[in-house]
């Protein structure tokens, strides 16, 4: 989507200055209190409200990159913060629902009505991979909906997808017409007030295909031109047509917002057939698909970029997918260390991407789809720049949004707003406890930390939903196996006593007994000593925290880049600075350095590092004169 304001009036004569725009990303709305069809599935009933509840496992939501469930009272609050704050706009960059289902976007609607209603809040939004999932409506799956007695409920749109998993001790499968996942017509329609069609109080709207431009529009036209039937392009070679959901509306003078709709849905070559859901493959891979199959969308952001400089407008774009790369320049290191298929690298989007809408006009795009909070910049060689703003996601850590305050002269500023209060959202936790009870008398090592469940805040349960997926899920499935054992077998002490280490040791060397103890030769200590003064440290405090410790705090970084200093602690960043920097200068020296173990260490701790140093991207500015950008402490 993309945000255009006049920049060229004088101060005083421009109505929209100092105008806020929200962007909540990945909300994943699920329906807590669903009511489907016929009563075949309920719910669970809660005890503590007496109310029947369409929630998904604990163990689901500890093994996924998002919450399920308490993301939808998170999604309220973030509302209430809005409407007390005033902010008439707010936008949804994609995956505003779990996967399409009828049931949860009935659901998103009904939220969204009511707060347009009560307080006057006009809401656009844009699609994402998970909605739709595919282009055409298609059956749905859920397996880890939370049954009676704390069991797995498999809820689903068909018998036809059902697959037993008699380890998890299940209950019996429960067919719901409305967990199938809804195609772009569905999605369109049913959401159509909220930016995919053209309303009477928007001053103009369009898509890439229309006929007429901001000099010549009407609504009656613009709503002729509206439909999906005119809103789909031809994926070459193989000839399918899919629809487009882009868009651009100007709900009020001289703001514009331009919803790209960046979901690219290749067709598998064995199946020629067009409207078929299986024939298409998903949209997660974003924009590295884009000029291959939509280049459409590429001349028409163009088009839109060159009108808004003539009309004087300011351009602000946003879709699901980041255009810019999001690792603080650190992917490289990255895919050294863990592959280029792991750690969602495959998501990263390529530098020509960045490249081609910095130099087509885009200055500004906010983004979603990765669940962090980041930002990235393009400076291209024809001296353009493209800020790349990462929105956080409500359904894991850190939970925020972004406000967007438009100011005079081509001036944003863009501050990153955690939610931490958020009532109810402790609702469902005596149903955990049941599920818990019930994994524990099937098969201990099943059970995940009941700690999750001591959370006070919001806040803090998504700080706890992170370290228990970073221990059942990203140590195991991401990381190599002898790069993490080496890891999880330190502590802080051991790790700066590695770092000064004139040794360059193998894995083969970790694995011996003596190991640790090599670490401490006279020569270490004479260095250790001093070292310790000077950063006024104490080996007890390097041993309180182990290599577990470092690994969680990695992850907090990445997903919360400075927004996570709080629960680090400055002092314990110290220490990881210290020995991130002493790895480096050591690898760096060294040109003979190739071993495995030290090149891993590198890569991890280039990496730690650049997470510590990217952008501004808590509470910042950007010039979109000049492109750049400043941090606003």
């Amino acid at each position: 989507m993309v945000f255009i304001l006049s920049c060229k009036k004088k101060q005083g004569d421009n109505p929209e200055q100092n105008i806020q725009i929200a962007f909540l990303a990945d909300v994943h709305l699920q329906d807590v209190y669903a009511h489907f069809s016929g009563d075949s599935f309920k719910g669970i009933l809660n005890a503590g409200n007496n109310t029947y509840t369409t929630i998904r496992t604990m163990d689901a939501q500890l093994h996924s990159t998002r919450i399920f469930n308490e993301n939808y009272f998170a999604f309220l609050a973030a509302l209430n913060d809005i409407a007390k704050r005033k902010i008439k706009y707010v936008v949804l960059p994609g995956d505003f629902s779990d996967d399409g289902q009828p049931v949860h976007v009935k659901a998103l609607k009904k939220i969204l009505n009511d707060y347009a209603d009560k307080y006057s809040i006009q809401f656009f939004i844009t699609t994402g991979n998970h909605d739709p999932v595919k282009p055409y409506k298609s059956e749905g799956v859920k397996a880890d909906y939370l049954g009676e007695g704390g069991r797995p409920q498999p809820v689903m749109s068909t018998k036809a997808l059902y697959k037993t998993n008699n380890n998890k001790h299940e209950h019996s499968l429960v067919i719901v017409k409305e967990i199938s996942q809804m195609g772009y017509d569905g999605i369109t329609d049913f959401l159509q007030d909220f930016g995919f069609f053209p309303q009477k109080e928007y001053l103009y709207w369009e898509t890439p295909f229309s006929s007429y431009n901001s000099h010549n529009y009407s609504y009656e036209q613009a709503f002729k031109e509206a439909g999906l039937e005119k809103r789909s392009y031809a994926i070459n070679p193989v000839g399918n047509t899919v629809p487009d959901a882009s868009y651009l509306v100007e709900p009020v003078k001289d703001l514009w917002l331009l919803a790209i709709d960046a979901n690219v849905y290749v067709p598998k070559e064995n199946n020629p057939n067009n409207n078929d859901p299986g024939n298409y493959n998903g949209a997660a891979l974003g924009y590295k698909n884009v000029p291959l199959y939509k280049k459409h969308l590429i001349d028409w952001v163009e088009d839109v970029a060159k009108r808004a400089k003539k009309e004087g407008k300011i351009l602000v774009a946003f879709s699901h997918y980041p255009m810019v790369e999001f690792h603080d320049n650190a992917s490289t290191y990255l895919k050294k260390l863990f592959g280029k298929d792991r750690m969602q690298l495959e998501r990263v989007p390529q530098d020509e991407i960045a490249r081609i809408f910095a130099d087509i006009g885009l200055k500004i795009h906010f983004a979603g789809h990765m669940h962090i909070n980041d930002t990235g910049v393009k400076k291209t060689e024809n001296g353009n720049t493209l800020v790349n703003v990462q929105v956080p996601t409500l359904a894991a850590y850190m939970p925020a949004y972004k406000l967007l305050t438009i100011k005079e002269n081509a001036l944003l500023e863009i501050e990153t707003v955690p939610i931490d209060s958020v009532p109810d959202f402790k609702s469902f936790f005596p149903l955990y406890e049941k599920e818990y009870d019930f994994l524990k008398s099937v098969n201990k090592e099943m059970a995940w930390d009941t700690e999750i469940l001591n959370s006070k805040t919001y806040h803090e349960f998504t700080n706890k939903h992170l370290k228990e997926l970073v221990r059942l899920r990203f140590l195991k499935n991401d990381w190599p196996v002898n790069f993490r054992n080496f890891i999880l077998n330190m502590n802080g002490e051991n790790l700066l006593a590695f770092s000064i280490s004139e040794k360059n040791f193998s894995y083969d060397d970790v694995l011996t007994t003596q190991f640790k103890d090599s670490l401490y030769t006279e020569t270490n200590l004479e260095i250790l000593k001093p070292l310790l003064l000077n950063n006024k440290l104490s080996t007890n405090d390097l041993r309180e925290w182990t290599g577990f410790d470092l690994i969680f705090d990695f992850y907090r970084l990445k997903n919360a880049d400075k927004l996570a200093l709080n629960d680090i602690g400055e002092y314990r960043l110290q220490q990881y600075k210290l020995i991130a920097r002493n790895l480096i200068d050591k690898h760096e020296s060294d040109d003979q350095n190739s071993d495995g173990l030290n090149e891993d260490m590198y890569n991890f701790f280039k990496t730690f590092e650049a997470f510590t140093q990217g952008q501004p991207a808590v509470h910042f500015s950007v010039n979109l004169n000049t492109g750049e950008v400043k941090d606003m402490k």
